[in-house]
């Protein structure tokens, strides 16, 4: 049975739990998934500072859970910590954004990428461009400002998220739609009846790829040889959690 941890790098509960609803529904026979919500940090990621503060939260909240999860998924778009979550750990560590890239590229040449904020539009850039996959991105779709609950921007954004995504399809030309940010977990699956293109969830990518990975990628020693007892806690007092 393989165990995926699957954690919201922000702190809002609500978030945590469409995240949980769409990982679960995307659970293969074989695989159980936990859901958890990151120890400290911001209620909703949003510019690169709020990138910066998720990626401690962010392995913090792996490190409570190190030892109990065989793959972990990142459900934030922009992958905080991943990077460095792939040296401390030796299991597979995968991120929505880079999951949500990938999956797309295998269902379509270009792929279009629509979220709820304009806001969040450099972060996702530089995760494409980190991604080495932004020769493949059609473009952009993003909403106004956004200033309420995340937990339920999804709901309240749906009428504009289809429009969004039927411009990416009809002026931008992707034959492929990305719906961006873990706030918008199980929006694919309800949008995708009333668009003609392969929508793509992150959190349903990542946990689909983590379970795979699971099973193939062969045991390996972390590089942070020392353990990490502890190490939750200090980056809770350095961020204020």
């Amino acid at each position: 049975m393989a165990r995926i941890l699957v954690i919201n790098s922000n702190t809002t509960e609500g978030v945590t739990r469409r995240i949980a609803e769409a990982a679960a529904a995307a659970t293969p026979p074989g695989a159980e998934v936990t859901t958890i919500t990151a120890p400290f940090g911001l209620p909703l990621i949003v510019t690169r500072a709020d990138w910066l503060v998720a990626g401690p939260a962010t392995l913090a909240g792996l490190a409570a859970h190190r030892g109990g999860f065989d793959a972990a998924v990142v459900a934030c778009f922009g992958d905080p910590g991943v990077e460095a979550a792939r040296e401390m750990f030796d299991v597979p560590v995968i991120g929505i954004s880079e999951a949500a890239f990938h999956a797309a590229c295998l269902l379509g040449r270009r792929f279009g990428i629509v979220s709820f904020t304009a806001a969040l539009r450099p972060m996702f850039e530089d995760c494409l461009e980190r991604s080495g996959l932004a020769a493949r991105c059609a473009g952009f779709r993003m909403g106004p400002a956004f200033a309420g609950d995340p937990g339920q921007v999804a709901e309240e954004r749906r009428g504009l998220l289809l429009e969004l995504v039927r411009a990416s399809v009809e002026e931008d030309g992707a034959e492929v739609v990305i719906l961006a940010g873990g706030p918008l977990a199980g929006v694919a699956a309800t949008l995708q009846p009333e668009v003609s293109v392969p929508l793509v969830d992150g959190t349903v990518a990542g946990v689909r790829l983590a379970a795979a990975l699971a099973g193939m990628a062969p045991a390996r020693r972390a590089v942070r040889a020392r353990p990490l007892s502890g190490y939750p806690e200090g980056l809770g007092r350095l961020y204020g959690g």
